[in-house]
């Protein structure tokens, strides 16, 4: 979504009452998840939308069950009986059959074909944004954005730096997640560095310069304008060029200051808090398996393996060969 006439104040996400960001309830960690296939993509991500309190928050007060009028799929009332399910099961592990059995609706997945991770995410919350759009449609309250957007969206800026005559131009886009490159990056901060760094932009890819009236070679440079409430980052492991996984270390830390990134990077520190990464195991993008951690709302961190729940420590996070990091304010 590129909001390219819309003023700075027009492009804040507004404060909404019903965002808790701190668990409203605090628990043991909950139930693992079968193995239906090959869905370990799905359970990983499952687990870390379990685990993110503004959601978990939300789906747990029934909010949006209690007023849907939807007709067959619902991504919304899904995820809401999936989360009590595994938050209150008595069970060590359940079966998350409601997702396995809608997954045609989702994307294209079939539970006996390996899927990737970051594409579920992305899929499942743009299943659960049209959840809440056809609600708020039926309800005349549409000007308002979703719950998915007040929890995962930011906007980033680009500035357009024409090289021959200087004109800056600014287009706007909502964010739900970032992905970013991680070759040649040590750590978490290099590759956020490369993000905002001013990348020329010549060739094929021509910017149309309002002033110069043709197509010239620009600078571009991409930075977070609005901050998200919760920051998901992906690091990208395949190859741009071979699609070999990318298996080196990209160190992260636990705490996270996204202002040095911001279009506005001189401000107040803008800290983030690391509250779950997946990981991908095997030496192909293609094949391998997924495993999450995910900090559950007793403060403790835990290995989740599909139906395996077991205490880690903080150490052992940050030591992992991370594809996804969920950060929360």
């Amino acid at each position: 979504v590129i909001g390219k006439g819309m003023t700075p104040q027009q492009k804040t996400i507004p404060p909404p009452e019903k965002i808790c960001m701190d668990w409203r309830q605090k628990r043991r960690p909950g139930a693992g998840l079968y193995n239906l296939g090959s869905t370990c993509y799905l359970n990983v991500i499952l687990q870390c939308l379990t685990y993110t309190p503004p959601l978990a928050n939300y789906l747990l007060s029934r909010q949006h069950s209690r007023f849907c009028h939807q007709q067959g799929f619902c991504m919304m009332c899904i995820m809401e009986a999936h989360v009590r399910k595994v938050l209150f099961s008595s069970a060590s592990a359940i079966r998350p059959r409601a997702v396995i059995r809608d997954l045609k609706f989702i994307g294209e997945f079939k539970p006996d074909i390996p899927g990737d991770a970051y594409e579920f995410l992305r899929c499942t919350l743009s299943a659960m944004q049209r959840a809440c759009l056809s609600e708020s449609r039926d309800s005349n309250s549409s000007q308002e954005p979703t719950i998915i957007y007040q929890i995962f969206g930011g906007f980033l800026r680009s500035r357009v730096t024409c090289l021959s005559c200087k004109t800056v131009s600014d287009f706007y886009k909502v964010f739900l997640d970032v992905l970013l490159k991680i070759k040649g990056a040590s750590s978490l901060t290099t590759a956020l560095e490369d993000f905002v760094t001013p990348k020329q932009v010549d060739g094929r890819k021509r910017f149309k310069c309002g002033k110069c009236k043709k197509k010239v070679a620009v600078t571009k440079m991409v930075t977070v304008h609005h901050e998200p409430r919760v920051l998901t980052m992906c690091l990208g492991r395949a190859d741009d060029q071979t699609s070999r996984k990318l298996s080196q270390v990209v160190e992260y830390p636990e705490y996270l200051d996204l202002r040095p990134y911001m279009s506005a990077p001189d401000g107040e520190p803008l800290l983030y808090s690391l509250y779950a990464v997946v990981v991908h195991s095997g030496h192909t993008c293609l094949g391998g398996h997924f495993f999450c951690y995910t900090k559950a709302s007793n403060e403790e961190w835990y290995k989740m393996n599909d139906v395996s729940v077991d205490s880690c420590s903080i150490h052992t996070v940050l030591g992992q060969q991370a594809y996804l990091l969920f950060y929360a304010r």
